[in-house]
């Protein structure tokens, strides 16, 4: 069965180009604005979304921000996609939850392998779970437990502490972790990588947990 990918796009040309170039691997739906696309949930959700900025009604931050805090969705890889190029819109989407982003005008290549790499990372852990002192990451159900509660979390936030649960109590770089969980494409983009350890360690300390996210300055982050 061909994995689902929603596309929410205004531009009929871009549908059109997202319909053709995807078809023979995935099954792809478009749709012009978000209240069509959350509406198709109804009958399923995707395995990845590209999310443009630009649309009618609520624009895609909008529509990102209900994505990831809402409970059966902030695991669903996204990809955002505009015209814009600036790095501030690109690092406000990275750092409300999407999982990449890519600028049109783009190549149909590189949008086929933007897609592959996400869908690769948002399914690359193969142990049913993952257990560090109170911590325990279910990858079956898809979620975490931290002393006895479950926590939401964004896939990054997810994938960064997987990362960090496995690894536990040695030093992980920052250049790993942004390979292993962004892509090595988003190297430097410090900003992103703070904004996500910040948030993990405040759903930390809310859930009295055992365990602490450390910085080793100049290097990177421990979990302990």
């Amino acid at each position: 069965m061909k994995q689902i990918i929603f596309a929410v796009e205004d531009d009929a040309a871009i549908q059109e180009l997202y319909t053709y170039s995807l078809e023979n691997e995935f099954d792809c739906h478009c749709f012009n604005d978000g209240t069509s696309f959350f509406d198709a949930f109804a009958n399923g959700s995707p395995d990845l979304i590209l999310l443009d900025i630009m649309l009618p009604g609520d624009d895609g931050f909008a529509i990102l921000s209900r994505l990831k805090n809402g409970k059966s969705t902030a695991h669903i890889p996204v990809i955002m996609v505009s015209a814009k190029g600036e790095e501030v819109s690109k690092v406000k989407g990275l750092n409300m939850g999407a999982d990449d982003y890519i600028a049109k005008p783009f190549g149909v290549l590189e949008l086929v392998a933007r897609i592959k790499a996400n869908l690769r990372k948002s399914g690359s852990s193969t142990a049913e779970s993952v257990v560090y002192k109170d911590i325990t990451i279910d990858h079956s159900k898809h979620r975490i437990i931290v002393n006895g509660s479950q926590i939401q979390t964004t896939l990054k936030e997810y994938n960064l502490l997987c990362l960090l649960c496995e690894n536990a109590e040695k030093v992980q770089e920052r250049e790993v972790i942004f390979n292993e969980v962004w892509g090595d494409s988003f190297i430097g983009e410090t900003r992103t990588l703070d904004f996500h350890i910040k948030e993990l360690r405040k759903k930390l300390v809310e859930n009295r947990s055992e365990a602490a996210i450390q910085t080793i300055r100049g290097v990177g982050y421990i979990l302990t």
